[in-house]
């Protein structure tokens, strides 16, 4: 049964103009997505924070909480599994299971998040 659906959108821009802000980048990004983050092209890394950052907004939007008081940027960590494929390692909820998918243009970074609950 699904029980959230979000989307989110985000400009490329802005998060090249915050990309130089440390406190920003450690306040959207866990410290294992930190590490991957890092390892990338200048390029590269804008379309991941944006991407990671539109991810969580979905992913807060599906939950229906947004981020604030009961949900914030670090309770979600987005991984890629061996083909590259983005997944939510964290928060890992009975139950539940989180999709994802993030998408990039020269302009926008987006992403959309389908939670469902199973019976085991």
């Amino acid at each position: 049964m699904i029980i959230g659906i979000g989307i989110d959108m985000i400009e490329l821009s802005r998060i090249e103009r915050l990309i130089h802000n440390d406190q920003f980048i450690k306040k959207i990004l866990t410290c294992k997505e930190r590490e991957s983050y890092y390892t990338l092209s200048t390029h590269r890394r804008v379309e991941y924070l944006a991407g990671r950052f539109a991810a969580k907004e979905a992913y807060s939007k599906a939950r229906g909480t947004g981020i604030g008081k009961k949900l914030s940027f670090h309770h979600i960590e987005i991984s890629n599994d061996e083909n590259g494929k983005p997944f939510f390692s964290e928060p890992q909820m009975d139950h539940e299971t989180a999709h994802v998918s993030i998408t990039h243009t020269n302009e926008h970074a987006a992403a959309y998040v389908v939670i469902e609950q199973y019976t085991r």
